[in-house]
């Protein structure tokens, strides 16, 4: 029985909620411990009350859990009841008063200007894949693109004309994003002087970013990319492809950007996510206070 409601889950998280089949997953295996949590107890999910909940959640943290990871255990499981009563199985939501742990954020990894100008320094020009990554670093930074984003852009979503390239986000929602000059450029001779040298496999006819085999790039390929150049640039910070996305935001909030346009831009649904480079925008100015102020330090 209780296979046949994760099935159904599954259908609602996947195609409703337009999740993507990672998260999915983690809450499908979130939701299989809460049957066999009830299943321990006797109980039915119609059964449930709000102790029993709690008493499952507690469990959870016991194990040693993270904060960060009993939130998501507490999403999945609140997302199942919320499915429970559309699908009309249950009249009322026993998760309503489930009360989340609080999460301490860290403040992501950001470079500098400096940084991301010595990563594009080590890249290999003389190899075919030269101008490519060139053109991956310039558009992540000038577009602050998740790697999904950079690896699903598509030559149809190209208008360079008017400085702008169309993605699409989270959720398979679309939105347009301003494109710098640099970043145009480096598009334009990736095009024009390597991509159409690259057979195209079919399927991959509107892809921007290609491999060598004219296949789509894979998120793994631009994690290795970016990790190697960090690595040759003598970076030791722990660099990944939503670094490039951090430094974005926040050389924008730094600056003076407005956070609203920001959000846009990143494609937040809540502004409460981009409000999190308000706060590196603090630490980066008490950084420079602490090296520089001759009286900070007393």
């Amino acid at each position: 029985m209780s296979e046949a409601y994760l099935k159904s889950f599954q259908s609602y998280l996947s195609l409703e909620r337009s999740m993507s089949p990672h998260t999915v997953e983690a809450y499908l295996h979130d939701v299989r411990f809460l049957f066999a949590y009830l299943n321990e107890r006797e109980l039915s999910f119609r059964q449930v009350q709000l102790p029993d909940l709690q008493e499952f959640l507690v469990s959870f943290a016991a194990t040693g859990l993270s904060a960060n990871s009993q939130a998501r255990v507490l999403s999945g499981v609140k997302s199942f009841f919320r499915f429970l009563l559309l699908e009309r199985e249950i009249d009322d939501d026993p998760t309503q008063l489930l009360e989340s742990p609080k999460l301490t954020r860290p403040l992501p990894v950001v470079l500098s200007v400096e940084e991301i100008d010595s990563m594009i320094a080590c890249i290999d020009h003389s190899k075919p894949e030269g101008q490519r990554n060139r053109a991956i670093i310039e558009v992540m930074y000038s577009c602050g693109l998740r790697v999904s984003e950079l690896t699903g852009l598509q030559l149809s979503g190209l208008f360079l004309d008017i400085d702008l390239i169309r993605v699409r986000g989270k959720g398979d929602k679309e939105r347009l994003i301003p494109i710098g000059t640099s970043a145009i450029r480096q598009i334009e001779l990736y095009r024009d002087a390597v991509r159409c040298h690259v057979p195209v496999q079919p399927s991959c006819s509107d892809v921007l970013f290609l491999n060598r085999r004219g296949g789509s790039l894979s998120r793994v390929s631009v994690f290795n990319i970016i990790k190697d150049l960090a690595l040759k640039a003598g970076i030791r910070k722990n660099i990944h492809p939503h670094t490039l996305r951090h430094s974005f935001a926040t050389h924008l909030v730094t600056n003076g950007a407005d956070l609203r346009a920001v959000q846009e831009m990143l494609g937040h649904k809540s502004i409460t996510t981009t409000e999190i480079y308000t706060h590196l925008d603090k630490a980066y100015l008490r950084t420079v206070l602490e090296q520089f102020h001759p009286r900070y330090h007393g």
